[in-house]
């Protein structure tokens, strides 16, 4: 796909400003998790570039939106306060608007689509969330959300179209840059928006030509479409499903498109292998959207090779089930895991003389699945598959072309 730059204008002072997103620090100080922005001394080794990542994972509900949440609660009368907010959210904002109104005394009414997971409402609820289940997609629980607005006389949280709530996530920025002042170029995941056009507005304010770059799913490209005049299909089954927003935020489009340089596109698997690198090399949870960030910096290495980049990692709130398949895919990519598909005699033995050949080589087996009827072998042949482990992508290479030798017929199922 072709990278098209965008140019920044001059930062409108009607939209956002530092002094806005200053105003929101001070609101909400002590009050969220202060969290830690620690360099990476193997991530930049892998990246070639100097990454410092942002802990963002650590807030009470595992993800930064807390802070636009309570910045905009902190600014509700005291007539609003008492009648209470609604949004229309099935994620992050969800927790972090019931979280913190619960804990301020502000009742929380979230509307999410009936479909959503019943670990999301749950957790909602769990932290004093009130939630309505209506209609079977986010723009049908958004509809009703607006409707309830007005009949119950709520106030609407917006998750990221609203300047107290984006003043709230520039936060992140200046925590960042406060603690490590050597960052020169910021990477953000974009969704609706909100993240970016808080802590690029406070980057900007603090250090002019501090580089910002945006990123989204390749499925969900609604900003970079929006932004660069392109039209997109977008939609699909993303693992980032934090930043997959069809529709981007009218003010923070405004702001973006006045201060950020760039929006690149990341892949799933490069999301599915960020993931599994946080993991494995910070020890660290991190959902899809909160691994974007480094994928762009594995995606586009070049782009970003010896700059000093700070990475948020937006959120951590992600399926135990799905991140234990993230990770066996991603074993499975780079060569630890395989699986062999063998054509064998039906025959006393037979199998026995192939699992010699998987000790001759030590590759260790981990399931077995033997297969005789729905196959378009003869009626004497059968098919094995073999899920195994190795040390490395070259050891089942070499146990493959060991079974070849002895005759077998071997596929390599490859992982889509």
């Amino acid at each position: 796909m072709e990278n098209v730059a965008l140019k920044p204008a001059v930062q409108g002072q009607d939209l956002l400003t530092l002094a806005d997103v200053r105003g929101a620090a001070a609101r909400i100080a002590g009050q969220v998790v202060r969290t830690p922005t620690l360099h990476s001394k193997t991530l930049s080794a892998i990246t070639g570039a100097n990454i410092w990542l942002k802990f963002e994972n650590l807030q009470f509900t595992a993800a930064y939106k807390e802070r636009g949440a309570l910045n905009a609660l902190l600014q509700l009368t005291q007539e609003q306060r008492e009648r209470g907010v609604i949004a229309a959210s099935a994620g992050n904002h969800a927790q972090g608007l019931s979280y913190h109104g619960t804990r301020l005394g502000v009742p929380v009414t979230i509307v999410m689509p009936k479909t959503t997971p019943t670990v999301k409402i749950m957790q909602t609820e769990a932290v004093g969330g009130k939630v309505v289940l209506e209609g079977e997609t986010f723009d049908e629980a958004y509809a009703h959300a607006r409707a309830l607005e007005e009949q119950m006389g709520l106030t609407f949280v917006h998750p990221f179209d609203d300047p107290h709530v984006a003043a709230g996530q520039g936060t992140v920025a200046l925590e960042m840059l406060e603690d490590a002042p050597e960052i020169d170029m910021l990477v953000v995941p974009i969704g609706g928006g909100g993240l970016l056009s808080g802590m690029g507005t406070a980057a900007r304010g603090i250090k002019p030509d501090i580089g910002l770059i945006g990123v989204q799913a390749e499925l969900f490209p609604s900003m970079y479409a929006k932004l660069k005049h392109l039209d997109m299909p977008c939609g699909g089954d993303t693992l980032a499903e934090g930043i997959a927003v069809k529709e981007p935020g009218q003010f923070t489009s405004k702001v973006l498109a006045r201060i950020v340089d760039d929006i690149v596109l990341v892949d799933e698997p490069a999301l599915e292998s960020a993931v599994a690198l946080l993991l494995q090399i910070e020890k660290t949870v991190v959902e899809g959207a909160g691994a974007a960030g480094l994928a762009a910096l594995m995606t586009h290495k070049e782009r970003f090779a010896g700059r000093n980049v700070g990475i948020v990692l937006c959120g951590g709130n992600i399926d135990t089930r799905l991140l234990a398949n993230v990770l066996l895919r991603d074993l499975a990519r780079s060569g630890r895991l395989g699986r062999l598909r063998i054509t064998l005699q039906d025959r006393p033995g037979a199998l026995f003389k192939v699992v010699e050949e998987f000790n001759r080589y030590q590759v260790n087996i981990l399931e077995v699945w033997h297969q005789r009827i729905f196959t378009s072998l003869p009626a004497k042949g059968l098919t094995a598959e073999i899920e195994c482990e190795a040390r490395d992508r070259e050891q089942i290479e070499r146990l493959v072309a060991g079974l070849r030798a002895k005759g077998y017929h071997v596929e390599q199922v490859e992982l889509g």
